[in-house]
């Protein structure tokens, strides 16, 4: 039944919504940078920073190494949290460097489960942002969990309110079938609705849920 409800949900999400087309980026490296830089913004906000390392000539991973740390704060700005997403920055480039020297290739030769672990010893890199680098930079099976994945999950009653990311992350991996493309849309979806509709005071008369069964009891 749970399974059932769980595609059911993401067809729904995909008839209303369509096809989402994330994460955006040029390249892969473009992608990992932009995964550090959206903690605790919007996308738009991020662009303006992606945009302005690329005006700047800063977006490779060699010039990211290069680079002073003051510097590169300020060519992030407008991604906010500017001065601490900048030593993340530098903290996930010389891990990079420092394990895979810099080279993509080499990074793409590890197991999943061994890079998660990598990444998550970085710091300032959360499982979130690890598994938004997994998924939408190296296409691995890993679904994507966060605030509006907790409370959409919550609130239709599959899972119980507080539950931690591994928790709502095995929901949905145990549920679903291993694939990248399913997860990346699926996640996509899920934040298209906490955006528009399951918000801390969520908005029901026009959801693309309103008919299944769900319970209003905690707001966050």
């Amino acid at each position: 039944m749970q399974n059932n409800k769980i595609m059911e949900i993401y067809q729904l999400l995909l008839d209303r919504f369509g096809q989402q087309h994330w994460w955006p980026g040029e390249s892969e490296f473009e992608i990992m940078v932009g995964a550090i830089l959206t903690q605790n913004t919007n996308w738009g906000n991020v662009e303006k920073a992606i945009n302005n390392l690329k005006n700047a000539n800063r977006l490779s991973p060699e010039s990211l190494l290069k680079i002073q740390t003051a510097e590169l704060a300020e060519l992030i700005k407008p991604a906010g949290y500017y001065n601490i997403k900048a030593k993340r920055l530098k903290n996930f480039i010389n891990w990079f460097f420092g394990q895979y020297n810099g080279k993509l290739e080499y990074l793409e030769r590890v197991g999943t489960d061994t890079l998660r672990e990598e990444l998550l010893s970085i710091k300032g890199v959360g499982a979130e942002t690890a598994d938004s680098i997994l998924l939408y930079a190296l296409a691995r099976n890993v679904f994507v969990v966060d605030t509006y994945t907790a409370r959409i999950a919550a609130r239709h009653q599959l899972i119980e309110p507080g539950a931690d990311y591994e928790e709502l992350q095995y929901l949905f991996e145990s549920r679903l079938s291993s694939d990248t493309k399913l997860f990346n849309e699926y996640h996509a979806l899920l934040v298209k609705l906490g955006k528009d509709y399951c918000k801390p005071k969520a908005r029901c008369s026009n959801c693309p849920l309103k008919h299944l069964p769900y319970k209003l009891t905690f707001e966050y």
